[in-house]
């Protein structure tokens, strides 16, 4: 996941080792734990394992980067950043699916780490009635207040997953019949040629580099878009969207 830099602003942000474990323990979901690089003492050891058992992804940070984040300016050595909204499992998102009486149509994003391209994401497959969205747990953007006002409220009603790994997420979800269309320039299948009303897995690659090496390779197709114009491809949030429409127009919309 991206380092914290200041762009989202200081909404959701709880500072402090008291306010931090008192949300640890009731349950408050959390998005990120940051916690001072290189400190020994017990307490901020407490914290970061309550926080690791919780699923919370833990990142040390320099004392500079946590005085920049912080409002109170006590923070103490620890800063947690409140998820707008409790992740989802993979389970939780297949049985939306089998529920509605429908083929799963899931949307993964492989280290989008911009929160406006995650929220984007999120509200357009909402729109085109996907069951989920899952994202990895490190190196992408998270469920944060800024993920959360972009998507322009969807986060209430379409299920967010984070997973350790996406290549094995992808080996799971083809043992359980769906088929995985990953976007990519030059790919060998045509989008209005990919059979998109079956159990699919439409997966989204980063801003800057696509899909990674292991992400490509567990797909089971490449999916290209048509480019007519002088610029070679479009941003994630857009390639989404043309992928999920596509899946919905197949669909019988």
């Amino acid at each position: 996941m991206r380092d914290w830099d200041g762009r989202d602003g200081a909404e959701g942000l709880i500072e402090g080792r008291n306010a931090v474990t008192e949300a640890l323990r009731a349950g408050v979901p959390i998005d990120k734990l940051y916690i001072a690089k290189g400190e020994t003492d017990h307490t901020l050891g407490r914290i970061a394992a309550q926080a690791r058992k919780a699923g919370v992804v833990v990142v040390e940070a320099d004392r500079r980067k946590l005085d920049a984040m912080s409002e109170t300016h006590s923070h103490q050595g620890v800063v947690a950043v409140a998820a707008a909204q409790a992740y989802a499992t993979v389970e939780d998102i297949l049985q939306i699916a089998a529920d509605r009486g429908e083929p799963p149509l899931v949307a993964v994003c492989d280290e989008i780490s911009d929160p406006h391209n995650l929220g984007a994401i999120i509200r357009t497959a909402e729109c085109a009635g996907a069951h989920g969205v899952v994202i990895p747990k490190r190196r992408s953007a998270g469920l944060t207040a800024v993920v959360a006002k972009t998507s322009a409220g969807a986060v209430s009603y379409l299920p967010v997953a984070r997973v350790p790994n996406i290549p094995s997420l992808l080996k799971d979800l083809k043992k359980r019949g769906l088929w995985v269309f990953g976007t990519a320039a030059g790919g060998d299948v045509s989008l209005y040629d990919a059979k998109l009303t079956s159990p699919a897995a439409v997966v989204i690659g980063s801003e800057g580099d696509g899909m990674g090496r292991l992400v490509r390779e567990s797909c089971d197709f490449l999916v290209s878009i048509p480019m007519r114009g002088r610029i070679s491809s479009l941003n994630a949030s857009a390639a989404a969207a043309v992928l999920l429409y596509e899946a919905l127009r197949q669909r019988g919309a």
